[in-house]
Parts: structure tokens; sequence; C-alpha cells
């Protein structure tokens, strides 16, 4: 299989402030592998860490029922060598600096160009594809470290090789894949690729739950916020959470499907055995979804429930507005008909005159008080 085309990198200074470089350039021709440059973006809560540049770091493990083989921060040629080893093969990419690297692990493994292509952008939705000789998945990996931290992660595997690729180096939700690995614990080393795939995939939707319980926390307090002291940057915080659900949904509804179609595939690469632990982990995939959809309509619950809180103090604004305008019309009537200087005015000259129109507006507009506090209306 040939090597495709690998595009020199865009130069970080001829790209304008915010903007995250993604996709190949507009017009650039399928397979096309462009270098990955991310700058700094905002995000509400689930975010985005800048990529680092330099070279990309790489793993292998390479394991047998009887032994582990592990390297760290090898070459691509070392990785390689590791793969010819009897037994399975896990190589790990961090970083998206280094297009070439991926391009000779796809002329190793006969890995698609296309495939590889999607690696690279950052904005691909979760997805699945399979191909004769190998599967390949990317996935959105979720973390709380302690903020929540959304990762693309991409996936091969075929009879005896698996292979990820992150998009950097501080960190996955593999470790305890890893741990059974070493110390072999469970059906892991006594399995093929494809159990180690299920491992991969089953560690990513676990690793919602956390995510999900850390957004759980912030619909319950926002729901007190919302009765007891609404304000506007309760919500600016709403609708934060709204977001952070919504990107949750759209890397979670997905999985649900890829390992839907795993269990679905006839393929000699997934074996029974393995179909049988894919079902736990769609049960998963189902359950944070259900999680997540309850937790939207909770939240939409919440906006409701700001807009009657805001709805009910601005009723109380209104009403104790309403009852001072109420308490001064006859109060002006009174002022209005005395100040109108006419000559003839019967109470004009009279001496006691101003004290007496000052009293009948102090027991018109005290009366009128005690009438609304008797009916409950102030």
């Amino acid at each position: 299989m040939s090597e495709p085309t690998v595009t020199a990198p865009v130069e970080p200074a001829a790209m304008p402030a915010r903007v995250e470089r993604r996709r190949p350039p507009t017009g650039e021709q399928p397979e096309t592998l462009v270098k990955v440059e991310r700058r700094r973006r905002r995000l509400p809560r689930i975010r985005r860490t800048p990529q680092p540049r330099g070279p990309v770091h790489l793993s292998v493990i390479n394991y047998t029922p009887g032994e582990v083989f592990e390297s760290e921060g090898i070459s691509i040629e070392a990785a390689l060598a590791a793969a010819s080893r009897p037994g399975v093969t896990w190589i790990n990419v961090d970083g998206l600096g280094q297009p070439e690297i991926l391009a000779k692990l796809a002329e190793r493994f006969h890995l698609h160009s296309l495939a590889i292509e999607d690696a690279l952008n950052l904005s691909q939705r979760p997805k699945i594809e399979i191909y004769p000789d190998h599967y390949f998945a990317v996935m959105k990996m979720m973390r709380c470290t302690p903020e929540i931290e959304e990762e693309q992660v991409s996936l091969f595997f075929g009879a005896h090789w698996v292979i990820t690729i992150q998009e950097r180096a501080d960190g996955d939700v593999f470790d305890a894949v890893r741990q059974s690995i070493r110390k072999d614990r469970g059906r892991i080393r006594s399995l093929g690729a494809d159990f180690l795939a299920y491992a991969i995939l089953d560690s990513v939707c676990d690793g919602y739950f956390p995510v999900i319980e850390t957004l759980g926390d912030r619909v319950e307090r926002l729901e007190d916020e919302a009765i007891a002291t609404p304000t506007t940057s309760t919500l600016v915080h709403i609708q934060n959470l709204r977001h952070d659900l919504v990107r949750l949904r759209r890397a979670v509804w997905p999985m649900r499907e890829e390992l839907a179609i795993l269990q679905r595939e006839s393929s000699d690469l997934v074996k029974p055995e393995t179909r049988i632990f894919l079902r736990d982990a769609y049960d998963h995939a189902v359950q944070s979804l259900d999680m997540i959809e309850t937790y939207r309509e909770t939240v939409a619950s919440v906006m409701d429930i700001y807009h009657s809180a805001q709805n009910q103090r601005l009723n109380e604004v209104m009403q104790v507005l309403t009852v001072i305008a109420t308490v001064f019309i006859p109060l002006t009537f009174i002022a209005s008909i005395y100040g109108m200087n006419f000559e003839h005015m019967p109470e004009l000259k009279w001496r006691y005159g101003y004290p007496a129109v000052l009293g009948l507006m102090a027991v018109v507009g005290g009366g009128m008080i005690v009438h609304f506090k008797r009916r409950g209306w102030w």
C-alpha cells in the first residue's frame, strides 16, 4: 500500500487568534494528512487542553498468556519491530504532531488512508468502520482532572494487534487495562486482540460515569440555587450545563451505536466470547445515555423553576408598586383639589385648613393600607 501524502504543517502565525486547525485546507485531496496545530479555545466546563507541540510519544505492550513485554517512549521502528513478536501487540500513539508516524503504521498494518485522515480530524464524529482485515473506531474520551476534559481517541484493531491514537500525552482512562495485562487479571491475556479492543472501549464508556456524576452534582446545586437565590449568573450556569450535557450526549450516543455494530457484525475478528462482554459494555453505554437524558430533562425543569422564580419576584415588586400607586391616587386627588387656588374656595382662608387636609390625607392613606393588609394584598 502506498504511503499517504503528508502535507507540510501550517505555520501558527498564519492563522488568526483563537483559530483551530482541525481539518485539511479547503479543496485538499482526500487521504491528505495534516499536522494538527491546536490553539486554546475556552469552553464552559467540558474543555479541550491545547495539544502540546513537538514529537509524539509511542508505547508498546506485547503479551502472551505467559509473559508481557512493555516499552515506553520508543521510535516507530521499534514499535513496528515489537509488532512482529508472538501474541497480541498494543501500540499507543500520544499526540498528532507527526503524521508521518501514522503513515508508517498505515503502511505496516494496511490501514486505509481515509481512516488515518479521520484519526487526525479532531472534529470527527464518533463512529466505527469495518475493513476486510481490521476495524476502525473513533471515540470521545472524557476525564475529570478535576475539570472535565474531552479528547478524541482513534482505535484500530486486527487479528493480533491494536493501535490507539490519542490527542495528547497527559493521561487517559486505560490504566486499568494496562494493569490487567501486567498482573494477568481477568481473561485479557488469554483472549485475543478483540478482547483488548473491548477493554479499551469499555474503559472509555466507564469513564463517562464520573463525568455524569459531576454534572449531576452541578444540576442539584443549580436546582437549589434557582429556588433559593436565582440571579443572572444562575441563568449563565444553567446554559453552560446544558451545553456540557449536549457535548456529553454527542459522545455517548455514537458509542452505543459502535458497540451495537460490533455485536451484530459477523466477523472472524470478533470472537463469540468477546461479543458477550460487548453486550455488557453496550448496557453501560445505554445506562450512561439514560442518565444524561434524565439530567437534560432536569436542567429544563431547573430553567422553568428559574423563570418561575423570576416571575414571582417580578410579581412581588409589581404588587408593592401597585399598592403604593393606589394609596397615592386619592392623596394626589385631594392635593390637586386644594392646589387650584380659586378665589372663592370655602376652606381657602380657614385657619385649620392645612392641618385638616393633611389629616384627611393621612386617614385615607392609612385606611387603604390597613384594608390591603387585611385582604393579604400587601
